[in-house]
């Protein structure tokens, strides 16, 4: 007898559809799997045999094939369990349904029969809706990720004997939603409860409302990363587009419960220092997104950015420029999403507290060799630079209402609707994104601000990409100050953004 049931495979953070055929045949009895198996899916002819014996189900004694198709992809992951066990049923008639090509299935089996929840559910049950699939049997602890996708039925099963029992006699088992799903989210936090910091502020400001990478150097308690905290609450709300596509990169990761639904708030990921290139970029072995993806449409945090690996940092310059991450191994390529804002946190020497004289032990060679932790080329791919010096006591216990998030955001939303007006028509979605090439159409300078330009470029040293940058903020400035000029103003602040291209600091 011969049987095909639908099941799917990640790859990327799309799916493709694959299909497990089972033929029982006369011959020597033996069990086969082939397809281009993964290591962990070969081992699935073990599980299959053993929860089917454990549910009553023996396997009858003739040759057993089974093929995932198609076979030039390579299969990996648990989630085939469920498709084989349910295929090689359909050919021995346990499960006498006529037409199970309209259903996909997903699920890793328990050796007592028991289905177990999968990764990567979401962008499975978009590739089986794109293909015109109506009903998918999944874990039941992945119905609530697999209920995102509109116009699916979606089954929630939690052992083996259910699915039988659905498909031939259309018993749906009973969902039971598991109450660590509803975790209380964690409070947003917000600019009004930041005190002092005026520049640090509408540096923030500068780098929401244009998408820019910014860099804080200040003395350790100067509230550096309070404040990058704070920053995703001024960023627009996302769409339902950037909603899916984030979701499905938790989903590939197995941390869509982290979230417990689909992600409505931009993300805001700040890794240890001790992270490795694939925990940051995406790779390994079996390839899978990083943090770069994970903080896709959000924020990147880098706190101790000196703390990190030279070579970590590095594999970062590439994605700050593609917006993606590309990743090639022997069994296909993988491309991964990352249009993220990179925010990183820094003090200005080993001690802490240069150049407070009283308080810094470093010398001007410990200070050189700190500072040449980063790269030139990485720094070049940050946008704005601005310090943080030490709060004063009176800062600190100051209760005059601040400037809260939302009022900041409005602010932001207006710029960016200028942005999405003046580049309708291109694939520039913020002044971050201008390309060298129409850097002249729309940070276009007067005779004035281009001697004024040319005297910061000879003064600080800059690179062309260090300049290009200066004009992509300055016309974030602009924008700011709702002006389509970029004026001296404009420019002096922007330059102001850029002292890590000097060589001492100046706050005191």
């Amino acid at each position: 007898m011969y049987s095909v049931v639908s099941c799917a495979i990640v790859h990327g953070i799309d799916s493709l559809l694959v299909r497990a055929e089972t033929d029982l045949s006369n011959g020597l009895p033996v069990f086969e799997m082939v397809g281009f198996l993964g290591s962990e899916v070969k081992e699935a002819r073990e599980r299959v045999r053993t929860a089917m014996h454990n549910c009553g189900y023996a396997l009858p004694i003739k040759r057993i094939t089974v093929n995932l198709s198609p076979a030039n992809i390579r299969k990996s992951g648990s989630g085939f369990d469920l498709p084989v066990a349910v295929s090689i049923l359909a050919a021995m008639e346990i499960i006498t349904h006529a037409d199970l090509s309209d259903i996909v299935m997903i699920g890793e089996l328990g050796l007592n029969g028991r289905i177990y929840p999968v990764s990567g559910v979401l962008p499975m049950i978009l590739a089986a809706a794109d293909c015109g699939k109506r009903t998918c049997i999944v874990p039941m602890e992945n119905v609530r990720e697999a209920s995102l996708v509109p116009g699916m039925e979606i089954v929630g099963v939690g052992k083996l004997n259910e699915v039988v029992d659905y498909i031939n006699e259309g018993v749906r088992p009973a969902f039971t939603e598991k109450a660590e799903e509803f975790a209380e989210r964690e409070e947003e936090a917000d600019f009004r409860f930041v005190n002092g910091q005026k520049l640090l502020r509408r540096a923030c400001e500068v780098a929401a409302a244009g998408l820019h990478n910014l860099l804080m150097v200040g003395p350790p308690g100067s509230g550096k990363t309070m404040v990058a905290r704070c920053i995703p609450s001024i960023l627009p709300p996302m769409n339902r587009d950037e909603q899916m596509e984030l979701s499905k990169i938790y989903s590939v990761c197995g941390k869509f419960a982290e979230r417990g639904g689909l992600m409505e708030r931009r993300p805001f990921r700040s890794p240890h220092h001790t992270i490795s290139q694939a925990g940051l970029v995406g790779g390994g072995r079996i390839p899978h997104p990083g943090e770069v993806s994970l903080a896709h449409g959000g924020v990147l945090f880098l706190d101790e950015l000196t703390e990190f690996r030279r070579d970590t940092m590095e594999t970062l310059r590439q994605p700050l420029e593609d917006r993606k991450v590309s990743i090639v191994r022997a069994n296909g390529s993988f491309t991964y999403p990352a249009q993220f804002m990179l925010v990183a946190a820094m003090n200005p020497c080993k001690c802490g507290y240069y150049p407070d004289l009283s308080r810094c032990s470093c010398t001007q060679a410990d200070i050189s060799h700190y500072m040449g932790k980063l790269s030139q080329p990485l720094l070049d791919r940050i946008d704005i630079c601005v310090e943080a010096p030490r709060l004063e006591f009176a800062e600190i216990h100051s209760s005059g209402d601040n400037e809260s998030s939302e009022e900041i955001r409005k602010r932001v939303l207006a710029v960016q609707a200028v942005q999405k007006k003046r580049f309708a028509g291109t694939d520039i979605l913020y002044n971050s994104r201008i390309p060298a090439k129409d850097i002249g159409r729309y940070c276009r300078l007067g005779k004035k601000e281009e001697r004024y330009m040319a005297d910061v470029y000879q003064r600080l040293s800059l690179t062309a990409r260090t300049y290009h940058k200066l004009l992509r903020v300055a016309r974030t400035i602009a924008d700011l100050d709702g002006k389509e000029r970029i004026g001296i103003s404009h420019l002096t602040e922007c330059v102001c953004y850029r002292s890590i291209d000097k060589n001492e600091w100046e706050w005191g």
